[in-house]
């Protein structure tokens, strides 16, 4: 006798067996004991949810002799007849193949002869958003008004591509992702009757990896039998049946990124190679295992949200304290946007170096997460005592590369003093500056009012303004800051350089410039005093 998967010999024959979908089960059986039945229903979600299974137990249901509570007795004629799958009341049909206009009209045609036996025909069409416009025209009007012995199930993976006519003639049903515990459950349940002995740590596993989907595990399950057969499955043989990376090659990649070991990161990625890992797999595992370090750092009750061992969670605490949250998501964001190209490129080892390389070094960057993770590093830095000061050769255009800068050993540097000779015709704009701004025109009137006064190189008055709009306005238009010039020397009478920089914060201001409308304010203050 040939062997049948475990996904088909375990197929649910009966509501009771189905799990994961209750709200759906109670839903259609309550209909069945009130004999309340639609006339169309339609069954949406992902793969492997139920959609096609719960559709044939339903077709058993409507049409069983002794039905009890609502489910199929599956001991009657009917019943073993539809699940042998060769009674003329239950019609399936693949969209996919069968998704043409004279498709449908067969079925339109059919539909007019009442069962042969049995009370209803039912009618089970999957993958129904691959049917064509001309097809799902077609089938409006019967779907609308068929004769009471006929009930339509639709089944699909993408509802988004049905058309809203046939939406709105029918029953939908959205079957949930079901969940890693049920996943977990159902396969241990299964194997006891196997008499299969494995791990429970590989259930779980297996369960996460399948993605909210009972066939996948199932095949997964499967496979990982198949090539362990005759041993007992443990978490260590499913890793390597499926080319998966244990956590704790995670940690360690995680603190090769943190410590910006680049060689080390390379050399861990060899040895998964090596191994013979899928290196897909690795990046989708990596991207949840940066997932659920965010979560550690974000609240201290996750227990319940993150499916890990408890030596793995403690481990997960304690790295979540060497990272932030914004470098994290950072983290998060490239392995995710690499996710997405790994899929059909012919060099993923090579995309991956990249995007470790990235993680690596901030300085590739230019977002924000990655500027501040730049700001992280020099602080961090500058706390061991070292100032980065450009090497010899090195320009202004090295600045963002590391490799131009030279570490020298320093005390902690502290935001140098302002001298107190500033020039008159800069102290006159400061002390009124309101003035000043008054005489500008939106929008360059809204951005002056929130923005801080300095002193530049050369004793130039600098403004200093958030970084975005009103940065974009003043430092990446020339004539808008000409043009500022021009009303700031007009106001003094002559001429008046400026300089225009750009800040994150308020507290950014506060560590890296001296605000002079402070300090000609103290010295007024004081010429008052000095009056009186």
């Amino acid at each position: 006798m040939s062997y049948t998967a475990l996904y088909r010999k375990f197929r649910p024959d009966c509501f009771e067996s189905v799990k994961g979908q209750e709200h759906i089960v109670t839903t259609l059986k309550n209909q069945i004991k009130a004999e309340r039945i639609g006339h169309a229903y339609l069954f949406c979600g992902t793969r492997g949810t139920g959609k096609t299974t719960i559709a044939k137990i339903f077709a058993k249901a409507v049409n069983c002799e002794n039905p009890a509570d609502g489910s199929p007795c599956g001991e009657c004629a009917t019943c073993k007849a539809i699940a042998a799958g060769v009674s003329m009341n239950v019609i399936e049909i693949d969209a996919a193949s069968n998704n043409g206009v004279d498709n449908i009209r067969e079925i339109v045609d059919e539909v007019s002869y009442s069962p042969a036996e049995g009370k209803y025909k039912v009618y089970i069409i999957d993958e129904v958003h691959m049917l064509s416009i001309g097809a799902f025209n077609a089938l409006l009007k019967t779907l609308e008004e068929p004769p009471s012995y006929v009930i339509f199930i639709l089944a699909t993976t993408e509802v988004h591509k049905i058309p809203i006519t046939i939406l709105s003639r029918c029953q939908r049903y959205d079957f949930k992702r079901i969940t890693i515990d049920t996943i977990a459950d159902r396969l241990r349940e299964l194997m006891q009757k196997e008499e299969i002995a494995v791990e429970d740590k590989a259930f779980r596993y297996i369960a996460k990896t399948a993605d909210g989907s009972m066939r996948d595990a199932l095949s997964l399950l499967d496979q990982c039998i198949a090539f362990h057969f005759g041993q007992e499955l443990t978490y260590d043989k499913v890793l390597d049946v499926l080319g998966a990376v244990d956590t704790e090659v995670f940690s360690r990649l995680l603190r090769s990124v943190m410590e910006q070991d680049v060689l080390g990161c390379v050399s861990l990625l060899e040895e998964i190679v090596m191994q013979g890992r899928e290196l897909t797999q690795f990046v989708t595992d990596f991207t949840w295992y940066l997932r659920n370090l965010l979560l550690v750092k974000a609240s201290d009750e996750v227990e319940d949200i993150i499916d890990i061992s408890s030596d793995n969670l403690a481990r997960l605490k304690e790295e979540a304290q060497l990272v932030e949250p914004d470098t994290i998501m950072r983290y998060i964001r490239i392995f995710s946007e690499l996710s997405g190209q790994i899929k059909y490129a012919a060099q993923k080892r090579i995309l991956i170096e990249i995007a470790l390389i990235k993680l690596c070094r901030p300085s590739m960057e230019t977002d924000q997460t990655s500027v501040l993770d730049r700001v992280r590093t020099i602080e961090d830095k500058l706390e061991k005592g070292m100032i980065a000061t450009p090497a010899a050769g090195a320009t202004a255009a090295g600045y963002g590369g590391e490799q131009n800068l030279n570490m020298q050993p320093t005390a902690p540097a502290n935001r140098p003093k302002l001298d107190r000779a500033i020039p008159d015709d800069v102290k006159m704009i400061v002390s009124k500056w309101p003035s000043v701004v008054g005489m500008t025109s939106m929008p360059m009137k809204q951005y002056l009012k929130n923005a801080r006064l300095s002193l530049g190189g050369d004793n130039k008055l600098m403004i200093v303004v958030e970084d975005g709009l009103p940065s974009d306005y003043l430092m990446k238009q020339e004539g808008n800051r000409k043009l500022l010039e021009q009303i700031i020397s007009d106001f003094a009478g002559k001429e008046i350089e400026v300089t225009i920089q750009s800040i994150q914060s308020e507290q950014s201001f506060e560590q890296s410039y001296v605000d002079l409308s402070q300090i000609i304010h103290m010295e007024i203050e004081e010429e008052e005093e000095e009056g009186q």
